[in-house]
């Protein structure tokens, strides 16, 4: 009969040994070879009529091989189920070397397996009002709103092609073509044409290019030509994804091939509404004011998310749980579709470790505290996503397409998964926010722009 016993041998982390004799697999196997003799197609013989005899000549060692693993993965499967081990992914092996099985001569078998249990623990960072964080005001000042009217009056406008380049927001069509510093085009260097702001480039190269025309060429050293942020973007434009500091030690010429400019749209109320097609705004004060409120509401979300990262490192850092790191990172090597080196594994571990201790977290967090999302909730959340994606468009074509919509999207598992562990997420950050104390403080914009933002994304 088989047996199933268990010794520790690190923190957190035991063997389990499996015995397996002739009784425990050898029904299993005589069962196995008959079903296939009759299932067997084998020159010489009736189909349904091939002799065990020759079953086993031809298949038996594979098919023996294949009941006593099995006959060991469910007496060890049983065993952490009646036992209620908890135990992180799958067991590993200790076998070393493959088993020499032999069906002419059945015997008994051992089998070594190590486990890493889950650790208990609290998560001490929501007892006793222990923790404080920041909830960060961001103030929607006069020139910020004008600011944005600016940004969305240009971006309903329209580009007008003009002779020379005069303003900061200019567009121009141009071609790089990679030169020396006199501006010698070189064989076999980058071309590229790109559009681009004038006032993406430095305020020494936008001096340069004022005035200037179609046909019209200057010659520019990359490295000192922007700032970092469109650097990176022209690095990439030009091929260089890595964003190498020797990528951007290059002269380039530039030839404008077309100037266009910006003619903004007008302040009116066909402007109004195309901006908010469902209010009944009509003059440029609703028009402001409704404008400040979906800043707000920008501003009030990005501080929530803010303060939900901080919350979620706080939980990750401070709760104290032991793993059992060794095991774990054997189970990196050997757990996973390819296998991995040591060294791979080790690289691996710490973004690992991290979200695994979420993961714990946050499981006993939704468990003990009961938080769930009722199919109810699902649809409606799956129902604002569409509602998102299509604006009024979804509205407008009526429930019927809406509805129809939406149950095959709630047949598509994947998108179900995905919205009910953003869902559950978010109703446990919910929760832990009223756990914690949590203090209003007024910054700028630029200041919650500065602020550290350790962590950006964190899910079920």
């Amino acid at each position: 009969m088989a047996t199933v016993t268990r010794e520790n041998i690190g923190l957190l982390n035991d063997k389990i040994t499996v015995k397996v004799s002739q009784e425990d697999y050898l029904p299993n196997y005589d069962k196995a070879v008959k079903q296939l003799s009759k299932t067997a197609n084998i020159p010489g013989f009736r189909k349904g009529m091939v002799p065990a005899g020759m079953v086993k000549k031809m298949h038996g060692q594979a098919i023996f091989a294949d009941e006593v693993l099995k006959t060991v993965e469910k007496e060890l499967t049983g065993y952490l189920q009646n036992e209620k081990v908890e135990i992180f992914a799958q067991p590993l092996s200790l076998e070393k070397e493959a088993k020499n099985f032999d069906h002419n001569n059945p015997t008994e078998y051992n089998f070594d397996f190590e486990i890493g249990l889950k650790p208990a623990f609290e998560v001490t960072p929501l007892q006793d009002g222990k923790t404080t964080l920041s909830r960060y005001k961001i103030k929607v000042t006069s020139e910020m709103l004008d600011k944005e009217v600016e940004n969305l009056l240009e971006r309903g406008g329209k580009n007008e092609e003009t002779d020379k380049v005069s303003s900061e927001n200019d567009f121009l069509t141009v071609k790089f073509e990679e030169s020396d510093e006199a501006g010698n085009v070189l064989e076999g260097g980058i071309q590229k044409e790109n559009a681009i702001k004038l006032k993406q480039f430095s305020a020494p190269i936008q001096e340069q290019l004022k005035g200037k025309g179609k046909g019209d060429s200057i010659v520019f050293f990359l490295a000192t030509s922007f700032d970092a942020a469109a650097l990176h973007d022209i690095l990439h434009d030009l091929g260089f994804h890595g964003h190498n500091d020797a990528d951007a030690q290059r002269y380039f010429k530039l030839t404008i091939e077309k100037v266009e400019v910006i003619v903004k749209r007008e302040l009116n109320e066909e402007f109004f509404k195309e901006v908010f097609p469902k209010d009944d705004v009509t003059t440029e004060e609703a028009f402001r004011e409704k404008l400040k409120s979906e800043i707000e509401k920008y501003w009030d979300s990005e501080s929530r998310n803010h303060l939900h990262n901080e919350l979620f490192e706080v939980l990750v850092h401070e709760t104290p749980i032991e793993l059992p790191k060794e095991f774990l990172k054997r189970w990196l090597q050997q757990g996973g579709e390819k296998p991995k080196t040591a060294e791979e594994a080790e690289k691996e571990y710490p973004g690992f470790d991290h979200q695994l201790r979420w993961t714990l977290i946050s499981d006993k967090l939704i468990r003990e505290n009961k938080l769930d999302v009722s199919f109810d909730e699902l649809k409606e959340s799956a129902r604002q996503k569409v509602m998102g994606y299509f604006g009024g468009a979804a509205a407008a074509d009526g429930a019927e397409w809406l509805d129809s919509y939406l149950e095959r999207l709630l047949q598509d598992e994947k998108f179900v998964d995905q919205t009910y562990r953003e869902m559950v997420t978010q109703k446990l950050f919910d929760w832990a926010e009223q756990k914690v104390n949590v203090k209003e403080e007024e910054v700028t914009a630029e200041e919650f722009a500065k602020l550290p933002n350790k962590h950006h994304h964190h899910e079920h």
